[in-house]
């Protein structure tokens, strides 16, 4: 677990832009130190949570520290093998649905950073809850990646017109997929 943030990994756990949380800390709502020689600042864990407190914000991330991922496929051996991967490799926290429905609802009460999204559900398309997470402002940052077998490319664009950040065609290799997830979060690439 980090003890110390820079202003943009700060940013992404307040769920707020970099140019806020620098502001905050020049004005001293957020207090911090800047690196030796140089313009950097960083904030210590204590400080970030105290201002999170502060302004009501929620501090879930900050104190597990783990990005929430949420996968939503009907195929439960894929579900299983993703779940595993991405707890072994320590930096997210993982719920998974089996329906459209199911992700409706859990996109609500757990509030993702990303979803694993698989185009073809039993009861709703994935463009479909694309539209629906899209279509909420207070879940602007989520990120979606939509994976399929079936999909041909110009439904490729239609879902990314609906709102999805990346297309994975099945199969892939899981490792691809988390790399891929690294980059939507703006994360350092997996040590697998």
């Amino acid at each position: 677990m980090k003890d110390v943030f820079t202003t943009g990994e700060a940013a992404k756990i307040c769920k707020v832009s970099q140019q806020t949380i620098i502001r905050c800390f020049d004005s001293g709502q957020l207090r911090g130190f800047r690196v030796p020689g140089s313009r950097f600042r960083r904030i210590p864990r204590a400080e970030l949570y105290q201002f999170m407190k502060d302004n009501q914000i929620p501090t879930d991330a900050l104190e597990s520290g783990k990005r929430k991922v949420l996968v939503v496929d009907d195929d439960v051996e894929l579900v299983e093998l993703i779940t595993e991967v991405l707890e072994r490799d320590g930096r997210f926290e993982t719920r998974s649905v089996n329906n459209g429905f199911d992700a409706g609802m859990m996109v609500k009460e757990y509030r993702p950073e990303l979803i694993v999204l698989d185009v073809m559900l039993p009861d709703i398309n994935g463009r479909e809850v694309c539209q629906r997470v899209r279509g909420d402002s207070t879940m602007d940052s989520v990120r979606i990646i939509c994976i399929s077998g079936m999909v041909e490319d110009d439904k490729i664009e239609d879902l990314r017109a609906a709102g999805a950040n990346d297309f994975m065609h099945k199969p892939f290799e899981i490792e691809q997929l988390v790399d891929r997830m690294c980059q939507l979060l703006d994360m350092e690439a997996a040590n697998v």
